[in-house]
């Protein structure tokens, strides 16, 4: 179908890329972008307002309403301890100390950690075990793992004393609090920051002088001043724009969206389409395309760009003609999965399981086996030949 998209696509993108007058992006270019270097990005600023989404006026807060010299006047007597340098960690730990504001990592030894010495942390100086940073830290952002967060909290607790902030990226450990044990103590405002993406795109998006949107939340306010300093933080580690919600709210979406169309229904989707075309004796590569390529090649980026009825009008009529009709009977094919699956998030049922699997000695090894039969499968193996095939791609293995 990609011959088929009509020209009006092409030539907006064009007036886009006109207008936005982007460089090619060199391997070199990408490689800079991938550094920890400190960046001096101009940054596009805009300020708190309200919106109508969909019929619904939200307010939202944007990069100018903690411009920097706030944020570092907010900060200027913290010590930021990020606990954990995985995705996440990493990813909000680099765009705060690029920032200015004074950080310190609590990681366990092994490879993670050594990561953060090879990106210029410092033990002893601003590299610590865990226990270490919470100690030292006034902010502690606990960035950990769930299941990990749950493990160490016994010891964990007597070092989050009255006057820190405990914060959050997810709210997992405190929402099902019968289940992780975290209670916090009296005194400590209680967090949160969720960034609407991966700590690899937090820090890249950080770099290119854009920025992730995010959700926010305050839990506890013990200080009187949460609100104000979780904003300022969400901007410190590199979000271009957050909107308010609840510790409830962002642990119920944030599971059932990755369970979901993020993550788990796509790749079921994928994977069941491109097995009937097989069966229907199409080729492994003319599978892969019509299922996969051609979505997040063409298709996906143009429901970024203006919505799904833009992206429908660019493609032909007998497209948008299958695509009208169609899409109602897989809607209602799917939503009771879907209701079933926040019911499994809301009553526990998912996290019980996370925790429980991910808390086993050999969760890595067995995590790594459910990853290979996805990664070895035909589908994902014929998707690794023709990204090859992409032109961007010529010359790589």
């Amino acid at each position: 179908m990609s011959s088929r998209i009509f020209a009006t696509a092409f030539r907006n993108s064009a007036r886009a890329l006109a207008r936005q007058a982007t460089p090619a992006r060199t391997l070199t270019t990408v490689a800079k972008r991938m550094s920890v270097k400190p960046v001096a990005a101009t940054f596009q600023t805009r300020g708190m307002k309200t919106l109508n989404f969909g019929g619904t006026e939200e307010t939202v807060y944007e990069r100018a309403d903690v411009p920097k010299d706030k944020l570092l006047e907010t900060f200027k007597n913290d010590t930021i301890a990020v606990l954990g340098y995985g995705p996440q960690g990493r990813g909000q730990a680099l765009n705060l100390r690029d920032n200015g504001v004074n950080v310190i990592i609590g990681q366990r030894e092994g490879k993670t950690y050594q990561q953060a010495v090879d990106e210029g942390w410092v033990p002893g100086k601003n590299l610590f075990p865990v226990l270490d940073a919470v100690d030292k830290g006034t902010v502690v952002m606990n960035l950990l793992s769930d299941a990990y967060q749950k493990e160490i909290w016994p010891e964990m607790k007597p070092l989050i004393t009255p006057g820190k902030t405990l914060y959050f990226s997810h709210g997992f450990s405190i929402v099902y609090k019968d289940q992780t044990n975290i209670e916090v103590p009296e005194g400590v405002d209680v967090v949160l920051v969720a960034p609407k993406g991966s700590g690899f795109t937090v820090r890249r998006l950080f770099q290119e002088g854009r920025g992730i949107n995010s959700s926010f939340a305050v839990h506890k306010d013990a200080s009187g001043h949460a609100k104000e300093r979780t904003i300022a933080l969400g901007i410190g580690i590199g979000s271009g724009y957050m909107y308010e919600t609840t510790f409830e709210k962002e642990v119920y979406s944030d599971l059932f969206g990755e369970r979901g169309v993020l993550m788990g229904a796509i790749q079921g989707l994928f994977q069941a389409q491109y097995e009937v075309l097989r069966a229907n004796g199409h080729s492994p590569s003319e599978a892969f395309n019509e299922t996969v390529e051609e979505a997040t090649q063409s298709l996906y980026p143009l429901i970024g760009e203006r919505g799904m009825d833009w992206m429908y009008s660019n493609c032909s009529t007998t497209a948008m003609r299958g695509a009208l009709d169609w899409w109602k009977p897989f809607h209602n094919a799917s939503k009771p999965v879907f209701e079933q699956l926040y019911q499994s998030v809301r009553d526990g049922s998912e996290t019980a399981r996370s925790l429980d699997r991910n808390s086993r000695p050999d969760y890595r090894e067995k995590l790594e086996e459910e990853l290979k039969e996805i990664r070895e499968s035909e589908i994902w193996r014929t998707g690794k030949t023709v990204r090859q095939l992409r032109p961007e791609n010529a010359g790589q293995n």
